[in-house]
């Protein structure tokens, strides 16, 4: 694991007691998260669909919603996010961190040249010449593994694995410290999925940034990271080494989306499910927000929301948010981790 060369050096990215409050929702969607990113380092963010995930990256580059009122402390290298100034923001997003979108289509305009779009940003703000921007922009794209044909190229002329290694491309133009990568497999193939993730490995090492890879898939997350923070209704549920975690969950939603992960040496029958649903943001939740679907839930659980504490029984940075770790001796199906890990915990997509 990736950690920061001295207590002196600021992480990355260290978020601190972020809570983010939405109109009229009765409890904050984002409520008290604390994370950090070293350089060189990648953290996988899971969690289902509505935790909290994408909220959680995008408040990095100070993407909130109109009318979020957002607490806590989110720096970057060491700079406050929350506060900044159009300016400031402008700054941040052109060369300290870059985040890579769900669907590169969506992301890049189909009328514009993969070449504008690549020195679009450099060239107006940080004042590059043409001529130097698109030289950076050659370098990047043999960095992801493409030619400079591509500059004079139209998205709609390259497929979904090009288009999203030109994203990376992108994110990489203004050589950031930080990379946010919001669900970049999702739309693609098998095969271009293992290559898109195996260089998003690489590249962390080349140029040493610190990646947070967000994602519901939990192979992925184990493929690719070096610590995992899983989320459940805004708050962090669980977090530690990846092959500790996954081998070894202490919290009980944890525990429960290993189960219900599809594994082709799982036994024949119906996919394991998790019962229920997540609160409501227009529900407030007095105690632990996963009481209602959890087999271990007791009234201290319904009455009392728990700390983010050390696991009983794991590693040093295994920490979980239960009232009873000490009860959740779950492991992963098959006690082998989770597809794309090996035993050693090396990526085997490499």
């Amino acid at each position: 694991m990736n950690l920061p060369d001295s207590p002196d050096t600021p992480a990355t990215l260290d978020i601190r007691g972020l809570r983010l409050r939405l109109p009229d929702s009765a409890r904050p969607v984002l409520d008290g998260v604390d994370l950090t990113v070293a350089a060189r380092e990648t953290v996988a963010l899971v969690g289902e669909s509505g935790s909290g995930k994408t909220l959680t990256s995008r408040s990095v580059l100070g993407l909130l919603p109109a009318g979020a009122e957002a607490e806590g402390s989110v720096r970057v290298v060491g700079d406050e996010v929350l506060g900044m100034s159009a300016g400031q923001l402008r700054i941040l997003r052109t060369s300290t961190a870059a985040m890579i979108f769900q669907d590169p289509r969506a992301a890049i305009n189909p009328m514009r040249r993969v070449g504008d779009f690549l020195t679009e940003s450099l060239r107006l703000n940080a004042r590059m010449r043409k001529e130097a921007a698109q030289a950076r922009a050659v370098r990047m794209l043999e960095a992801v593994g493409l030619s400079a044909a591509a500059l004079r190229k139209y998205p709609g002329q390259l497929s979904g694995g090009m288009l999203q290694r030109v994203m990376i491309a992108a994110a990489l133009m203004g050589d950031p410290a930080l990379i946010l990568a919001d669900e970049p497999t999702t739309a693609l193939d098998v095969t271009t999925q293992a290559e898109v993730v195996a260089l998003l490995g690489e590249l962390r090492e080349s140029f040493g940034t610190g990646l947070l890879f967000v994602t519901h898939d939990l192979g992925l997350a184990a493929a690719i990271s070096d610590r995992v923070y899983v989320m459940y209704a805004g708050r962090i549920a669980e977090t530690g080494p990846a092959e500790e975690l996954f081998a070894r969950p202490r919290h009980p939603y944890t525990a429960a989306l290993l189960d219900s992960t599809p594994r082709l040496d799982a036994p024949r029958g119906r996919l394991a499910a998790i019962e229920g649903r997540p609160p409501s943001l227009r529900e407030e939740v007095a105690g632990c927000p996963f009481a209602a679907r959890c087999p271990y839930a007791t009234d201290l659980c319904r009455r009392e929301a728990p700390a983010l504490l050390p696991a009983a029984g794991g590693l040093p940075g295994h920490l979980a948010s239960c009232h009873h770790t000490d009860r959740v001796r779950g492991e992963a199906p098959g006690g082998q981790g989770l597809p794309g890990r090996s035993p050693a915990g090396k990526e085997s997509h490499r």
